[in-house]
């Protein structure tokens, strides 16, 4: 799967907490090595946060207009699988 994904405009940000050591969060630390830089590139204004924190669920944040926020847990995803969620959080 490709991390061309162009956000729409009622997505204002994304923020990934993350685990730096914990087993659920291996494929959200592989997803940031293979496709983060490709993902900021495609959209290069954007707000991605990472999160780092110490035994924490790993999960994916979207504000999206007027103050609009939704969660979903990224635990013991592969890193095409974290990358699918954002597709669909984008959409």
């Amino acid at each position: 799967m490709s991390a061309s994904i162009r956000f729409t405009s009622a997505l204002k940000e994304l923020r990934i907490h993350l685990c730096q050591k914990s087993p659920a969060s291996k494929g959200v630390r592989e997803f940031i090595e293979k496709h983060y830089v490709e993902l900021k590139s495609t959209n290069p204004k954007f707000p991605i946060l990472i999160r780092e924190c110490s035994d924490i669920e790993p999960r994916l944040w979207a504000r999206y207009e007027f103050g609009k926020e939704k969660s979903i847990s990224l635990a013991n995803l592969t890193s095409n699988d974290v990358l699918s969620r954002i597709a669909s959080m984008a959409n």
